[in-house]
Formats: C-alpha cells, sequence, structure tokens
C-alpha cells in the first residue's frame, strides 16, 4: 500500500486507459482457447460491474487485476470471498 492507504495501481500514475486496454485485449492470445467465449465474457463483466470492489471501472480491489484482461481466462475465477461473481472454466 502507498502513504495515502490505496495501492500503488490506484494512484493516478497508474492507471490504465480503456484504449490500452482494448490493445492487449488485440493480441493473439485473447482469440485462443485459454480463453472463454464471448458471451462467457460478457456475462462476468456484466457480473463484476455490479461489484463495490470493482474500482475506476477497471480494476479489482480484492486482487488487483484488470476485469477485462481476467475475465477473459478459462483459468480465473472471480476472486471475491464468499461471493464469487463467476467460476473458472474446465
Amino acid at each position: 500500500m502507498s502513504g495515502n492507504g490505496r495501492c500503488k495501481g490506484c494512484g493516478d500514475d497508474y492507471r490504465v486507459t480503456d484504449e490500452q486496454i482494448d490493445r492487449m485485449l488485440a493480441a493473439p492470445m485473447f482469440a485462443s482457447d485459454i480463453c472463454v467465449p464471448d458471451e462467457v465474457y460478457e456475462s462476468r463483466l456484466r457480473q463484476c460491474a455490479g461489484c463495490p470492489k470493482l474500482q475506476f471501472g477497471t480494476t479489482c480491489a480484492v486482487c488487483g487485476c484488470f476485469v477485462r484482461i481476467a475475465a477473459k481466462f478459462k483459468d480465473r475465477a472471480c476472486p471475491l470471498p464468499g461471493d464469487s461473481r463467476w467460476a473458472k472454466l474446465a
């Protein structure tokens, strides 16, 4: 945590823009079989959108991940303790 009580990823100079996330998601690995189908991805994003742990519309306050990226992977699950909003896919 930084001196202001927030993680350094939450500081203004560490914020990632939607455009930067879009560029990351354009990488070939996000069109591979390690990723969930689009309908699962969209469902995961909708579930995260209503979560009080979503910060700045991009970052999970529980694990620090960029939600739009983590939600793409089959082997990721929502990290919210006791109230996971989505599960890993086999």
